[in-house]
């Protein structure tokens, strides 16, 4: 429509018809104004009625809305949401309530290594309370390729969303995928629920006793000072985070510091000092390049590059990699691509 108005006063500076009164032009614009708005309006009217919905779905105003802060909760707060899950979670900084379920049912070899739940076999969900009173739930879980397509549909009978599926190993045994999911609402333990359903299709086990630390037969102080910061043991693995400096925001919400947004670089020790690392690093898009480069230099392999959410602003990219050797030499070899990310160790 807009350049049919141009190619109509372009004939005739100002607008204007032969007559110089210019009303021509503006009966004729006047019609198309009037015959596009008739064509448009069923189309308008859906598309008002989808935001709508879409709105009411995922609890986020349309337009310009203010952010909406998370709030501080207590594992009280979160009691209905472990009935649901049946079984306890934990806090993460005082916003995120964390819920983990690690697949000690499956035996999983890659290259040639026995992985363990907690190198790279764990589910994690986190859910997180706002200012308006609504919840977020956000993880990722660990699914068999049979499991998968049932796992799915439950999720999506119960309105919990996927917003990735990919790999985090390379050529394995059985194999085994990762489906992160997302829902928002107000109603926390109707998340859960639905969580739960696409959970109980699978052989995730119960809930079982925690086991003393095992220790840890890796060169730890050495892969500190080569990292830059201090990790932590458990589960038989060495862990090493670090968190995106930004403030990540989902729509209007904001993400608690470190939630969807982690570096985390986990060693499962093999004996004498060797480890088999895996992980992920979060990304912007303009250090995506300087990453791979720089995990290739170190001899690290690349499993996946992807998106982990939707609607995140900044947008995350998170690359897994995978990689056997000293624990020392890996964490030396993993240091240019931490360099290469804006980001703060989690203390």
């Amino acid at each position: 429509m807009t350049g049919d108005r141009q190619q109509d006063t372009s004939k005739n500076p100002g607008g204007k018809t032969d007559g110089g009164t210019g009303t021509g032009t503006r009966a004729v614009t006047s019609r198309r104004r009037v015959l596009a708005a008739a064509a448009l309006a069923p189309v308008l009217t859906a598309a008002g009625a989808t935001g709508a919905a879409g709105a009411a779905r995922t609890g986020t105003a349309t337009g310009h809305g203010e952010r909406i802060e998370p709030v501080r909760t207590t594992p009280a707060d979160w009691a209905g949401v472990a009935r649901e899950l049946g079984r306890p979670g934990s806090m993460l900084r005082d916003t995120a309530y964390h819920t983990s379920f690690p697949r000690q049912d499956l035996r999983v070899v890659s290259g040639g290594v026995v992985v363990t739940p907690g190198l790279a076999l764990g589910t994690h969900v986190a859910f997180i309370r706002y200012a308006d009173g609504s919840t977020m739930m956000m993880g990722d879980v660990a699914v068999t390729e049979k499991e998968l397509q049932r796992v799915t549909d439950a999720w999506q009978e119960h309105g919990i969303e996927q917003t990735a599926l990919h790999k985090h190993l390379l050529s394995h045994t059985p194999d085994i995928w990762w489906a992160h999911v997302h829902a928002h609402g107000h109603d926390a333990s109707a998340l859960a629920r639905g969580l739960r359903a696409g959970i109980d299709r699978t052989a995730t086990p119960p809930a079982r006793p925690p086991r003393p630390q095992p220790p840890i037969d890796l060169d730890t102080a050495a892969m500190d000072a080569a990292m830059g910061t201090k990790g932590t043991a458990n589960d038989g693995i060495y862990k090493i985070i670090f968190l995106r400096r930004e403030t990540v925001v989902d729509g209007h919400l904001v993400l608690p510091p470190g939630l969807g947004s982690t570096s985390a670089f986990s060693f499962q020790p093999l004996g004498g000092g060797r480890a088999a690392l895996s992980g992920d690093c979060a990304m912007i898009a303009d250090e995506v390049p300087h990453v791979l480069r720089a995990l290739r230099r170190g001899g690290i392999e690349l499993v996946e590059l992807h998106n982990h959410h939707l609607s995140e602003n900044p947008r995350l990219f998170f690359v897994h990699f995978w990689a056997v050797g000293d624990g020392v030499e890996l964490a030396r070899a993993l240091r240019p691509a931490v360099d290469a990310t804006d980001v703060v160790p989690n203390t």
